[in-house]
């Protein structure tokens, strides 16, 4: 007998065994988080200890740092609720907690402002003159810097004798000098009429001299060639006619008459040249914008005569004066032009002096 299922076919058992793959690549972007992390918490105990090692007032100081920098680094209220609290200056913190060396701690320059006008009315005379002198001296350098301006513009209204313009100051105030050329005179030979060019830069030379309020003195000179022998008009009353012409152009644009103090024939007694008296340029006419003190000097007044109110006064006009035309009001000399500012000694020698080295140009 044969075995049981001995012809049958024997069962395959079949067994699969799967591979374990291996692990993706996490990448790094943990690595950033982690970083992240490191710095908030480097950045806390930075905070902490800073907390715990600066004192009360170090901390308001800080505070107010963060609220308004500006004021606690200058000025008043630190920048804090409560007055005083933050502050650098009285009342608050200690400036020596702010590094004042530091260029970045330094407050931005400011321009020095002048006295209030309710300041000058409570100041002593001396601090009013002062004031008075300093304010127009500004006003004679704003003059001259803007008729030197104008003399350097391609369409100047003195282009005709930009040339022949000279620009400085004096002792006696701010100096403009007019002089001749060869062949291009401003007045006909030995005439006291002006030609046609230099009248019209006169003109527009008075609306620029009238913004200042100081009072004028117009000066002729003449060279040294003489009249023939025997006459009865020279150089002296030639020269004071062409300043005389000179102040009627400066009406004829518009100057106040009144605000011309002196007209003068010089003749050929301060030359420009004294090495060449025969020269053109020493005829000339010269225009004086006179400073205060040598008005009063010629009037025979002075600041001692003449009471507080009266120099408030003149300083309120003068600023009033100053500000009135200003957008109107531009001119100036070439590169050439020297400009020198003579030290103001006493009035009176500065006037007894007034034909002399004063007016040579």
């Amino acid at each position: 007998m044969a075995k049981a299922g001995a012809g049958a076919e024997q069962s395959i058992i079949i067994i699969k065994k799967k591979k374990a793959g291996g692990h993706a690549a996490h990448g790094g972007a943990w690595k950033v988080a982690y970083a992240d992390f490191v710095t908030a918490m480097m950045a806390f105990f930075l905070l902490m200890w800073l907390l715990g090692s600066t004192t009360k007032e170090q901390k308001q100081v800080i505070q107010a740092y963060f609220k308004d920098p500006a004021a606690t680094l200058v000025g008043e209220g630190g920048g804090m609720d409560q007055q005083g609290q933050g502050q650098t200056g009285p009342g608050g913190a200690n400036a020596g907690l702010i590094d004042w060396n530091n260029v970045l701690s330094q407050p931005e320059p400011t321009e020095e402002q002048p006295p209030t006008q309710q300041a000058l009315e409570k100041a002593s005379d001396d601090a009013v003159a002062k004031e008075a002198a300093q304010r127009e001296q500004k006003s004679l350098d704003g003059l001259q810097g803007e008729l030197e301006a104008e003399l350097k513009k391609d369409n100047s209204v003195f282009i005709q004798l930009r040339d022949q313009i000279l620009i400085d100051q004096t002792a006696l105030g701010l100096r403009i000098q007019i002089v001749d050329k060869k062949n291009r005179p401003m007045f006909a030979i030995g005439s006291p009429s002006l030609q046609g060019y230099a009248a019209q830069v006169l003109n527009a030379l008075a609306p620029r001299l009238n913004a200042v309020p100081n009072k004028l003195s117009v000066n002729g000179h003449t060279d040294a060639v003489p009249y023939s022998r025997g006459a009865s008009y020279t150089n002296w009353e030639l020269s004071a006619d062409r300043a005389n012409s000179a102040r009627r152009a400066l009406l004829e644009g518009k100057y106040p008459d009144t605000k011309i103090l002196t007209v003068q024939g010089m003749s050929d007694s301060v030359p420009r040249l004294p090495e060449k008296p025969e020269d053109a340029s020493n005829r000339r006419i010269v225009i004086l914008v006179l400073k205060k003190e040598i008005e009063d000097a010629l009037r025979g007044t002075s600041l001692v005569s003449r009471s507080h109110d009266q120099v408030m006064d003149e300083l309120g006009s003068g600023a009033a004066i100053r500000s009135g035309d200003q957008s109107e009001r531009s001119i100036a000399t070439d590169n050439s032009i020297d400009v020198q500012t003579d030290s103001l000694g006493d009035a009176s020698d500065a006037v007894s002096e007034f034909s002399d080295e004063d007016l040579v140009g």
